[in-house]
Parts: structure tokens; sequence; C-alpha cells
């Protein structure tokens, strides 16, 4: 739930708009988003938002390829893209690159609640890990597995997509970036993988547009619009995609 809050609340729907949500699933993406605990909402969308205005140039918060393209310098870009960008960031600016989201009551409340949302992510699956084996061990147990390693897992899943998807990987789509499909993160990462194909055409509902590729949130979305609680879905077309095709 914290990963599909990340990949289809936070991503595809507050930074991109690839679909409508009516009020209710718009809240709930932006709590679930909240318990993966990768920042509030406004900050996460403000960002994302500049990453793909300054995708691998300067001012591009996370980009591997900013110190040159030796391998120390691209062994620091990846630690810098990874990870490292977080302990020397410079806050991105939310009126300029997140608007819309300050504009909307619902989520500058949920953005305020970032810290109480973490607690009950850490916290809750100890409560429940003690109630269904009513034993400390339990909620030891739920607060290691379900609390710490898992957010701690998705976090180094999206870093990943900043990284590795910025670094290897294939092309088959013309963007103005060095974002690149790596397929054995597509699983995991809920279809945010396929980077390249999602770079260039930012607005689709579904990242995995070619035949096999696995892409968990699309589906997800289509699952949504199906039930009535998601509406004006973009979702890829033949003649965009052929129009970018390189390969």
């Amino acid at each position: 739930m914290s990963a599909l809050g990340v990949t289809v609340g936070y991503h595809r729907y507050f930074t991109h708009g690839s679909f409508k949500a009516n009020r209710g699933l718009r809240v709930a993406l932006a709590l679930a988003g909240g318990l993966a605990a990768q920042g509030s909402v406004v900050a996460w969308v403000a960002d994302h938002r500049r990453h793909h205005a300054f995708s691998d140039r300067e001012g591009d918060p996370h980009s591997p390829w900013l110190f040159g393209t030796s391998a120390r310098a691209l062994a620091k870009g990846f630690w810098h893209a990874h990870m490292g960008w977080l302990f020397e960031r410079d806050i991105t600016n939310a009126e300029r690159f997140a608007p819309d989201l300050l504009a909307d009551r619902d989520l500058r409340l949920i953005d305020r609640l970032f810290i109480p949302l973490t607690l009950v992510s850490l916290l809750l699956p100890a409560l429940l890990g003690g109630l269904i084996t009513m034993s400390w061990g339990g909620a030891v147990a739920g607060f290691f597995w379900a609390g710490l390693v898992r957010i701690a897992f998705l976090h180094h899943v999206t870093w990943s997509v900043n990284s590795i998807c910025h670094m290897v990987g294939s092309r088959p789509f013309a963007s103005r970036d060095r974002a690149a499909n790596f397929w054995p993160l597509a699983l995991l990462s809920m279809g945010e993988s396929w980077h390249n194909s999602h770079h260039a055409d930012p607005t689709g509902a579904r990242h995995g547009v070619l035949r096999g590729q696995l892409d968990i949130s699309a589906r997800v979305i289509w699952i949504f619009e199906k039930l009535g609680w998601a509406r004006e879905v973009r979702w890829p077309k033949p003649e965009r995609l052929a129009a970018r095709r390189t390969s």
C-alpha cells in the first residue's frame, strides 16, 4: 500500500496528472504515500517536478551525471543520485513547482501530517504484530520487518530509479536525458523502472508500454478507472509512442 501510494499517488497522479481522481481517492493516495516515509506529499512532488524540469542537467536534485563521466565521477554521481542528495539538498520551491497542491486544502492538511503518518507507519505494524501473536516478540517482529525493513527497502527501490535507471538500461524511446528502462527492478518498483518510457511520455499512466513490460501501478490505475474512482486516464497512444520510438 505504501509503495503504491508513492508510485500511483505521489508520482503518476500528484506529480504528472496521469488521471483525475475523486476526492476520496485523492485523499487516500496522499495518505498512503505518506506511509512510505519518503517525504510529505508537497515536498515530494515539488522535488520530482524539478527533476523533470532539469533532468540530468544543472538544477536536477538527483542526477548521477552532474560530476562528469570518469569512473570516479560516476561513482560519486551514483551515490549522489541514490541518497547523497538528501544530505546536501537545497529545498525545492513548492510555490513554483507545486502550487496546485498548495491550493488544495485536503493536501495542505495531509502535508502537515507527515511526521504522524511516519509514526503510524512504524508503530501500527508493531501493534498488529503484538495483537495477532499476543506477544511482545510479535510486536518487535512487526516493528522490525513490517516497519523498519519495509520502509528502508522501499526507500532503496525508489532511490534505485533515481540512480540506476539514469545510468544503465535500454533506451527505446527518445528523451532529452539519460533515463533508461531497467527490467530487473520492474516488479519491486511497481513498474517505475520503465524509466525511459516514462521520461519520453511523462504524463502517461502506463510506463511499461512495450510487450511483456510488467507495470503493477498501471493495472491499479486501470482498476480505479473501472470502479469509477479515476477518470480521464492518460493511457499511451500508439501513434504517440511510434513518434518517439528509436529502436
